[in-house]
């Protein structure tokens, strides 16, 4: 059976819309019961395929598998159930769920590590990049989403109230937050004072303050409040831009948010500037955006 591609947020929009039909109470909605809908919406819409078995199980580096069986008449779902929280385990779900709805036609077996859910700048990562957009709206709806965080500045609290609403972590919110962010933002991840990933809105992207963190090994300059030489009692600190992208003007603040992910021995942060009226808004090539990462290397 051939099988349309499908835009990954048309179709996690189209499910969000039937559970909204179905379910009313919040209590009944969120947070998403990804396994009893893998479950029920592949027997009902592809009976001749459908999601037969999810399951945990040890899978050292990577967060789950999307497989079918030998006739390729059902399909199952491996998570990796080893000291993953209730949240890493919904979203890798989702993402397996996301694979099955737009992917299966394309590729017949699919196994997702950490980086690959979510460094979602890397173009290489395509199929990836669509499991991760369809998990964070089925799970994370845009129009409830901007209700919780509407009229209050954005803080960890703020973040860690929607991670709770949705039954997500903390970094699966940030990352949605980032995506309808007024500033321009950039989340990333760091362990002994090194990027591990980073993820760069539209507004950062347009500007050049991206971090191919797949290309470079890219560490955190000293001055910054997630360096470990520099931390300090607030987790909101403010900075010049250029300690981060020496290629922004003197004037130009940049807020930097500091939270300490112990479960998985990490520091996320998130970097808030303000539009930059001085360049205009313009798709930035890779070359461009590789230079102040460059100037960051080497210390500049």
């Amino acid at each position: 059976m051939k099988i349309e591609r499908r835009a990954p947020i048309v179709e996690a929009n189209r499910l969000s819309a039937m559970l909204n039909a179905v379910l009313k109470a919040d209590a009944e909605r969120y947070p998403v019961k990804v396994e009893e809908l893998a479950r029920e919406y592949s027997s009902r819409c592809f009976p001749e395929a459908p999601i037969t078995k999810i399951e945990g199980a040890d899978l050292p580096g990577f967060e789950g598998m999307l497989a079918p069986n030998s006739a390729k008449t059902k399909w199952r779902i491996v998570y990796n159930n080893q000291g993953r929280s209730p949240g890493r385990i919904r979203f890798t779900l989702a993402h397996e769920l996301g694979h099955y709805l737009l992917h299966r036609a394309q590729q017949q077996e699919f196994t997702c590590s950490e980086l690959d859910m979510h460094d979602w700048d890397s173009k290489e990562r395509a199929l990836e990049s669509d499991a991760d957009t369809f998990a964070s709206f089925l799970l994370m709806p845009l129009d409830d989403f901007r209700k919780q965080v509407a009229g209050t500045p954005i803080s960890f609290d703020v973040l860690s109230h929607c991670a709770n609403r949705y039954g997500v972590s903390l970094t699966a919110a940030a990352l949605k937050w980032i995506e309808i962010a007024p500033l321009r933002a950039i989340l990333v991840a760091s362990r002994d004072d090194h990027l591990l990933w980073a993820r760069s809105n539209t507004g950062a992207l347009r500007s050049g303050r991206y971090f191919a963190t797949r290309k470079r090994t890219i560490p955190v300059p000293p001055g910054s409040s997630l360096h470990s030489r520099k931390r300090t009692l607030s987790d909101v600190y403010s900075v010049s831009a250029r300690l981060w992208f020496s290629a922004e003007p003197a004037d130009m603040p940049m807020t930097e948010m500091r939270f300490n992910i112990e479960q998985y021995d990490y520091t996320l942060g998130l970097l808030l500037m303000p539009e930059s009226e001085w360049q205009q808004p313009r798709e930035a090539t890779e070359d461009e955006l590789l230079v102040p990462i460059d100037r960051v290397l080497r210390g500049k």
